[in-house]
């Protein structure tokens, strides 16, 4: 008997997180020798983001990817995942998220399996005016949900929680002056048409933590070797949605200069400013979870292993010379040119 799995993502069909998304369905029907067939959903058409965890738990899909902020409160430890500690690229983003979720096994996802979890690059202000210095801000009305719109006001912006597929829109006419996101979008959401200015703040480190998950059931049905392929996946897509995180920000940096966007780098001393600026937002985070029953050293622990796994994996993608167009000098593309 043919098994079918419905795979869903929200993003638009042509997008890099649509495609892998698709990938991953096409692989597991082919990888398992037909056994599987597996139907992907793209766009929304099955479900929209915020629909999407509930979907994966009660088997409207069978797998499903999308990001912790469109379920405000649902998943409070995975949305720290997301606090402006300085998390520099999409690459260390991904790694950092997994190693915490591995670590910590946060229980709001025991009601599905989770494949694979990850942070995308740091988000930064894309907007219709430049925004040089913290001054600049006062007055930007910004998209920028949960965590990311406590650190637009934090800045001195105004958050707004526009849905991301309204976005553009909302710039377009006026609404919104920005949005607060990564390189990618530029090009994935088609920003740069519409927004002119990027300050380059990935010094701040926000990111969005992204997962892809199954539902239980759906999972626990099948027989066990192709439990073990859904296994196998797991592990290779998540260093996939890794590397893909990161190369979007390269065709997103670039599909912005063709567009004439300008890049507003903050100085050194600028960005020091920013991030100071937003640590109100890690220790609101720490009060609303202790006011939740969690324990404030354990929630200091975690920060302290976010920030840790950040500069191991930073060193790592030193290392092994995974280029990005966000944080330190030493993982720009600039920095792999023979002199």
């Amino acid at each position: 008997n043919v098994i079918n799995l419905k795979v869903a993502n929200f993003f638009p069909p042509p997008s890099a997180q649509s495609r892998i998304t698709q990938e991953f369905a096409e692989e597991l029907t082919a990888r398992s020798g037909g056994r599987i067939k597996a139907q992907f959903f793209g766009g929304g058409s099955l479900l929209a983001a915020p629909a999407m965890y509930k979907g994966i738990e009660t088997g409207i899909t069978d797998i499903g990817y999308s990001h912790v902020y469109y379920t405000p409160g649902r998943m409070p430890v995975t949305e720290g995942l997301g606090l402006p500690i300085g998390t520099p690229t999409g690459w260390v983003g991904a790694h950092m998220a997994y190693d915490f979720y591995q670590k910590y096994k946060p229980k709001e996802f025991d009601g599905v399996k989770v494949l694979c979890i990850h942070g995308n690059a740091p988000s930064m202000i894309i907007s219709r005016k430049p925004a040089r210095t913290l001054e600049d801000m006062k007055g930007l009305t910004i998209r920028a949900p949960s965590i990311s719109g406590e650190c637009v006001a934090a800045l001195g912006g105004t958050p707004a929680p526009t849905p991301m597929m309204e976005v553009y829109d909302a710039i377009a006419k006026g609404v919104n002056d920005g949005v607060w996101a990564p390189y990618e979008t530029l090009k994935t959401f088609r920003f740069a048409e519409v927004a002119k200015y990027v300050s380059v703040s990935w010094q701040i480190g926000s990111v969005y933590p992204f997962y892809l998950a199954m539902n239980k059931n759906s999972y626990n049905k099948l027989p066990r070797d192709l439990q073990g392929l859904v296994d196998t996946m797991s592990g290779e897509y998540q260093e996939r949605y890794a590397l893909m995180w990161n190369e979007i920000e390269l065709v997103g940096k670039a599909f912005g200069a063709e567009k004439g966007v300008t890049y507003l780098e903050l100085s050194d001393e600028e960005g020091a400013r920013w991030q100071k600026a937003v640590e109100p937002v890690i220790a609101n985070y720490i009060k609303n979870l202790v006011g939740k029953g969690f324990k404030e050293a354990e929630v200091k622990e975690w920060v302290d292993y976010m920030r840790a796994r950040n500069k191991y994996w930073t060193e790592k993608q030193i290392e092994y010379k995974i280029p990005s167009p966000t944080g330190p000098a030493a993982v720009r593309p600039e920095a792999y040119v023979i002199k």
